[in-house]
């Protein structure tokens, strides 16, 4: 595999100023990608992101932008395309969690959910396309879902309801633009070693672990490796595919 496999390529993180996002965008700089990303609340976290890859000598945009609002997601695409001649790699990683049982939810608990999870994803996907189409070979489109859309979790029916959306517009739209040479996948993940993770409370925590039969969370950095190789020329007969780096707790 090339170090500088995606030299030249210009890709879009959405949400990556912290987590698995940050780690996936500064994996692609490292690779020689000009990565784009959003953010939405943290200026501060988003210069020290930019600072970051651009010390890896690659070029960066940054803006706010709010994923659900489709004006504004498509606005920020047309930028990226400006600045960088072309886009060639999206990962819609996004995401928002509101848990609570439905009995007691909020409608706009819900509503929130699955306007950034989803519709977020989709916005960004249907923005990214013709500039994809006009490329020679095409673009590689990855959505971040997780096993929550997989197998459903308790307390979660927004969440696990909008990641199981991602999954099928993935699968849904690797068929649409297949002759164009795009291809678009999903990760499923299980729970990954974030600053979300290390929130939760310590006894279901330990629960989670004792389902998990790798018994360990997932590192951010494996994550940013999975999702490289998958938006990778050596991933290019892949598509259309749910891809589960969960330590087997699924299963």
């Amino acid at each position: 595999m090339s170090e500088k496999q995606f030299e030249g390529k210009a890709a879009i993180v959405t949400g990556a100023t912290r987590g698995i996002g940050r780690a996936i965008a500064l994996e692609l700089a490292k690779r020689g990608a000009n990565v784009a990303f959003n953010y939405s609340r943290s200026a501060e976290e988003a210069d020290k992101l930019q600072e970051e890859i651009e010390a890896l000598g690659v070029q960066t945009f940054a803006r706010q932008c709010d994923v659900a609002n489709t004006e504004d997601s498509g606005e920020f695409v047309k930028e990226v395309k400006e600045a960088f001649g072309t886009v060639d790699l999206l990962v819609n990683n996004a995401g928002i969690t509101r848990d609570g049982l439905i009995l007691r939810m909020k409608e706009a608990d819900w509503d929130s959910v699955i306007d950034t999870n989803l519709k977020g994803a989709w916005n960004f996907c249907k923005a990214v396309l013709r500039p994809m189409m006009r490329n020679e070979d095409g673009g590689s489109i990855l959505n971040i879902s997780s096993i929550s859309g997989v197998v459903g979790m308790l307390g979660q029916s927004n969440y696990s309801a909008s990641k199981a959306g991602m999954i099928g517009l993935t699968k849904s739209l690797a068929k649409e633009v297949a002759s164009k040479k795009i291809t678009v996948n999903a990760l499923a993940l299980g729970l990954v070693e974030t600053d979300m993770a290390a929130e939760m409370n310590e006894d279901y925590r330990n629960m989670i672990l004792e389902h998990i039969p790798l018994k360990r969370l997932g590192q951010v950095q494996e994550v940013a490796e999975i999702a490289c190789f998958v938006l990778s020329p050596s991933a290019a007969y892949i598509t259309g595919q749910v891809i589960q780096a969960d330590g087997g707790i699924a299963m």
